[in-house]
């Protein structure tokens, strides 16, 4: 198991090679100059030309690529950012608790939600309650994330005035941003667990648990649900990293100070290293994210463990 981790560890460096290089090939073409953005308009071209030069941007790609991934290697710094001057590793862990604690809530409440009433949905398939949740998980699917983070603001915050319409430090700040981004997630959970609750409690031995006797709860959440939970489990996993990467439109609808608005506020400066900073910092934890569901495979089906002793 120790070397199949080590190995996927490993795998890493190819996707985060790709990725650095796709991005800054991205903003290296991407018209503007960030250091015209960084002493403003009313500078001087004779600072901004000197500037330029400084920050190394005169170089040719291959060299100014070449010299991120060397300062990366031997010193484990994403540069320094064009625009605040701070250290790039320290903006991004200043901001990365807000977006990860987001998404894990987020998570949550998708995985409270949707796999109960998914394992409901495929026990009365074409009942009333299927249908209705079935209905509710498309409009759940189909509906944008700003969209219900402006309505959820205009009833609970407004209206009612029962929770803040801003800021993530607080319990009750945090249950809009949640519910807002974690929507589309309790659809697509909901959907994956009635699907594969489906497939399972249709196999014989299933129909052989219930002809022995097997009390109903015992046959649907221990021979069942344990059959089912690879799939339900994969989609768990798939839905946090997306909303590791998409928790952008959340945060600037509830004004956290996350990585997404630092990452459109880069992008909109062209500050190349706090872009690829916060790129390589959302691929890692995405890859991360698939090893730990890969490791819990393992425990959820022992079969799978044998294939890596």
């Amino acid at each position: 198991m120790l070397k199949y981790i080590l190995k996927r560890i490993l795998f890493l460096i190819p996707i985060m090679l790709g990725v650095s290089f796709i991005v800054f090939g991205l903003l290296y073409m991407t018209p503007g100059d960030p250091a015209r953005n960084a002493l403003g308009p009313s500078a001087p071209e004779s600072a901004v030309i000197e500037l330029r030069e400084e920050m190394g941007l005169n170089d040719p790609f291959l060299v100014q690529y070449g010299r991120y991934l060397k300062n990366i290697v031997t010193k484990g710094d994403l540069g320094t950012s064009y625009i605040s001057k701070a250290p790039v590793t320290k903006e991004i862990m200043s901001r990365a608790g807000s977006t990860v604690r987001l998404a894990f809530l987020a998570i949550t409440f998708a995985v409270i939600l949707g796999v109960p009433i998914g394992i409901l949905s495929a026990i009365k398939q074409y009942s009333i309650f299927d249908n209705i949740t079935m209905i509710f998980a498309l409009i759940g699917i189909s509906m944008p994330v700003f969209w219900l983070g402006l309505l959820l603001i205009m009833l609970f915050s407004v209206n009612l005035g029962w929770l803040p319409s801003s800021g993530f430090s607080t319990p009750a700040q945090m249950v809009l941003p949640s519910i807002a981004l974690g929507a589309q997630s309790v659809s697509v959970i909901t959907r994956m667990t009635r699907s594969s609750m489906l497939e399972v409690i249709r196999k014989d031995y299933i129909k052989t648990a219930r002809a022995k006797g097997q009390r109903e709860n015992i046959v649907i959440w221990r021979h069942a649900l344990g059959n089912a939970l690879i799939p339900i489990i994969t989609i768990i996993g798939i839905q946090f990293g997306q909303l590791m990467g998409g928790a952008l439109m959340t945060e600037v609808i509830f004004s956290i100070p996350g990585l997404g608005r630092l990452m459109v506020d880069s992008i909109k400066m062209r500050d190349a290293p706090m872009v690829l900073g916060c790129v390589l910092f959302v691929a890692v934890a995405f890859s991360i994210v698939n090893l730990i569901v890969d490791i819990i495979y393992t425990f959820v089906d022992p079969r799978i463990k044998t294939k890596y002793i």
